[in-house]
């Protein structure tokens, strides 16, 4: 009986865990859409109203605190600037661990290590 519970104890684990990834996989999708969304609105159909379209005022609903939210220049400069600075936190990053990793043993420094060893040894 014990033998049971723990084999039924694993599956429904496994079950939760890959429920879990289900859930995690559907809210990655739909921020997925939601972005793509927003981008195009923000972007392509702004700019296609503010040169056009004509009708420059189309957003007015998503201006807060009298920011044009969907604005197509912040649409381009903002993820521009996002992947610059991801690109600068890598090279710190990089830099960071060449400047903190100690400089590795010369090969002729490890060669005499091993040859007094075997040497001590036999």
């Amino acid at each position: 009986m014990k033998i049971f519970k723990k084999k039924l104890c694993l599956k429904f684990i496994t079950v939760f865990n890959m429920a879990k990834d289900k859930i995690i996989g559907a809210i990655v999708m739909i921020l997925g859409i939601l972005i793509a969304i927003i981008y195009t609105m923000g972007s392509i159909v702004d700019l296609w109203f503010n040169t056009i379209g004509g009708n420059p005022n189309w957003d007015l609903a998503f201006n807060l605190f009298g920011i044009d939210w969907l604005d197509y220049r912040l649409f381009t400069v903002l993820p521009l600037w996002i992947m610059v600075l991801l690109i600068a936190i890598i090279a710190i990053w990089i830099g960071y661990s060449m400047l903190t990793t100690p400089a590795p043993v010369p090969l002729e420094e490890l060669e005499q290590e091993l040859a007094a060893e075997e040497e001590s040894g036999e």
